[in-house]
């Protein structure tokens, strides 16, 4: 080769190879949570067709929500450790398995306990974004930038994830006015059966596995704790705070992560290594996770019953009609997709822990932007999509983060906690803005309507909580969830 001529790369440069590798792999794992939105937006519009064809009252959808959160607190912690054991993409498998069969059973019953099993056994796919994101993180470990291929990797993911819930509930929208439910509900158990074949043949394996005996001791605590917990948290929303069995679960939840705790730091190999916890990377992501719960799972319910609340009966709310009111929703789930795709692109100019910081600001923003501005239907959307657009960036982030952040072995664990903590983060809300939004002024006018002050609750605890988050991730590492050196050219 002559002096002065450039270099030609190799045809087979093995850092492009694995970059070009990776970009097929969250392809298909895209799918796999766009179809995880069409089970989180599809069955939304049709609740109430479903208790129409189960033959029980409006109310008792409830306990389809109940069962399928009790069901998450067991999933997530055994199929994380089994993720990084015998391998993310296999639990992958196992979890859409189990989501597959459950999905394809409920349109083939009309009794509601059978539905409310299969519902709940449906809830395997929440750990379908903690498993991919530590695959992706372990499969871009050998190009030297797995935080960076990992934070734009989960940005595209949720994005997916969201359009998938708009799709989702549109076509149930559609098809319900056409169709039988019997033949409705065959839409997601088809796109989840697709969606089994989709990781099957077009995702291979994480190459960090750490084997291992599984902690069946700490599963059983874990398990009864959260079980107690979320349980009795249920029953405290649905019966109200005069329900002492209520109280009694709460509490015998909450005692058992005392025993729990401890069987972990003498088990050689536990289930969730509890020094995470003081990790001063993994601490605020896992708080932030939990407080970013309190808005995410708790509060779309209250601003959706707020916008079709009648201000000319009741003094407050918007009077949108259910079409308005979905235009509302769409715009807000339109805004994560946004936050999502931005968290790449602004962690180009700004740390990690900037980002999440920021994000979380847009979040409290957002809500507490309510207290001075709620009273017309454009006023609803800027706020919701300002609060959107901040929760769907930490959506990405968070997992993002407790993968880059991990112990090494743990990477299944870490993202799977984010998961936990946020469902726990939750259902406390959940509670407590359905007893907020029950309790009136004796001088207010009553009806179905929440109370005005139970929705200025929600404002301001989802915004404070925010605020707390981002105070909280000022105490994390300037380096934290960064890669040494610059990110890969792609």
């Amino acid at each position: 080769m002559s002096a002065g001529r450039p270099a030609v790369p190799a045809l087979t440069d093995p850092g492009r190879v694995r970059l070009g590798t990776l970009a097929v792999v969250v392809g298909f794992l895209a799918f796999v949570e766009f179809t995880s939105g069409i089970i989180q937006g599809f069955y939304t519009p049709l609740l109430t067709d479903i208790a129409r064809h189960l033959g029980v009252p409006d109310a008792d959808v409830n306990w389809l929500e109940g069962g399928q959160a009790m069901a998450a607190a067991i999933i997530i912690p055994a199929f994380a450790k089994l993720g990084d054991m015998v391998g993310h993409r296999r639990m992958l498998l196992v979890s859409t398995a189990f989501t597959a069969v459950a999905s394809i059973g409920l349109p083939l019953t009309d009794n509601f306990w059978l539905f409310l099993l299969a519902w709940s056994l449906q809830g395997f796919y929440v750990v379908w974004l903690p498993l991919e994101t530590a695959l992706i993180f372990a499969r871009s470990r050998p190009t030297g930038h797995p935080a960076v291929i990992t934070r734009r990797a989960a940005g595209a993911l949720v994005a997916a994830l969201e359009v998938g819930v708009i799709a989702g509930a549109l076509s149930a929208g559609r098809l319900v006015g056409v169709l039988p439910l019997s033949v409705v509900l065959w839409v997601p158990a088809v796109a989840v059966t697709a969606c089994f074949f989709v990781i099957l043949f077009g995702v291979k394996e994480s190459p960090e596995l750490t084997g291992g005996r599984f902690d069946t001791g700490g599963m059983v605590l874990v398990a009864v704790a959260l079980l107690g917990l979320t349980g009795g948290l249920f029953l405290l929303r649905v019966n109200g705070p005069g329900s002492p069995v209520a109280w009694l679960a709460i509490l015998a939840g909450l005692a058992l992560f005392v025993p729990f705790v401890r069987w972990e730091l003498r088990h050689d190999d536990p289930l969730v290594d509890v020094r995470m916890f003081t990790s001063p990377s993994l601490w605020p992501v896992f708080l932030t996770a939990g407080l970013f719960g309190v808005s995410v799972l708790g509060a779309q319910a209250p601003l959706s019953t707020f916008a079709r609340t009648d201000p000319a009966v009741y003094g407050y709310g918007l009077g949108a009609s259910t079409e308005l009111t979905s235009y509302l929703i769409g715009a807000y789930v339109l805004a994560l997709v946004v936050g999502a795709l931005l968290l790449p692109v602004v962690t180009k100019w700004v740390s990690p822990r900037w980002a999440l910081v920021g994000a979380s600001l847009l979040v409290a923003t957002g809500y507490l932007l309510f207290l001075p501005l709620h009273t017309t239907y454009v006023q609803t959307v800027t706020n919701m999509v300002i609060a959107g657009i901040g929760s769907g960036a930490l959506v990405a982030a968070l997992p993002a983060a407790a993968a880059a952040a991990a112990p090494m072995g743990q990477t299944g664990v870490a993202t799977g906690l984010t998961n936990s903590v946020k469902t726990v983060g939750g259902s406390i809300a959940s509670a407590v803005f359905g007893i907020a939004l029950a309790t009136h002024a004796a001088d207010a006018v009553q009806g179905t309507a929440g109370s005005f002050s139970g929705y200025v609750t929600v404002w301001v605890v989802c915004g404070v909580t925010a605020l707390v988050a981002a105070v909280a991730l000022l105490f994390v590492p300037r380096a934290a969830f960064s890669d040494q050196g610059g990110p890969p050219a792609l």
